[in-house]
């Protein structure tokens, strides 16, 4: 595995490929109180491209090119809060996306464990550490625990598609987990409008 880290923005030349799995890094989990510190990308290839953002500025032309460009597919795990992060911060809306927590809860139905840890375990038979989860990941220098913790999360995603994507079709549900892909976008704009906690779709009787 190399890890190339990139200060501010992607390179202009860089090509990830048709399918880039993209996770992020916060401050917390608080859409309005935390900022967006990094953004780790992987072309499925064993490396990982990791960019520490220019706060609060964000100008990252390049990134913000490839997270709206129609052509490339975005993989995530619950992609909803990064792309959510990435609408509040980067003002755009990234499609078109896949999602392996989405994927993992249609296909995986014997379960209730679809954490990107657990997935990876049972799925492509690999041990990840979430130790340094809960870093500080708006530091002028990131360490070298952060920036391997940083690529294990982008890394293994396209592997995880694959075999989510032969369940989903076993089970007769991988057009459902399209379409809720392609909603996904739509879900973190509700979000962002404050209905993060609300059903608007479950019944009610006020």
């Amino acid at each position: 595995m190399t890890i190339h880290y990139h200060e501010g923005d992607l390179p202009a030349d860089l090509d990830l490929g048709a399918v880039v799995a993209i996770d992020s890094e916060t401050m917390g989990l608080r859409f309005r109180r935390d900022d967006l510190c990094v953004v780790q990308l992987s072309a499925g290839d064993g490396d990982a491209h990791v960019v520490r953002l220019n706060r609060p500025a964000y100008d990252c032309p390049h990134l913000k090119a490839l997270l709206t460009d129609p052509a490339v597919l975005k993989l995530f795990h619950f992609g909803r809060f990064d792309i959510g992060m990435f609408e509040l911060h980067l003002g755009v809306t990234t499609a078109p996306v896949y999602c392996t927590k989405i994927a993992s809860k249609l296909a995986r139905t014997y379960t209730d464990r679809h954490g990107l840890k657990d997935l990876v375990r049972e799925l492509i038979s690999v041990d990840i550490s979430k130790a340094q989860q809960s870093s500080d990941w708006g530091a002028a220098t990131l360490t070298p625990e952060q920036l391997a913790y940083a690529a294990s999360d982008v890394l293994h995603l396209h592997a995880l598609k694959n075999r989510l994507d032969y369940m989903l079709e076993r089970e007769g549900r991988a057009a459902l987990a399209q379409a809720c892909f392609d909603f996904l976008p739509q879900r973190v704009k509700l979000d962002l409008a404050g209905w993060e906690d609300t059903d608007i779709f479950a019944h009610s009787w006020s």
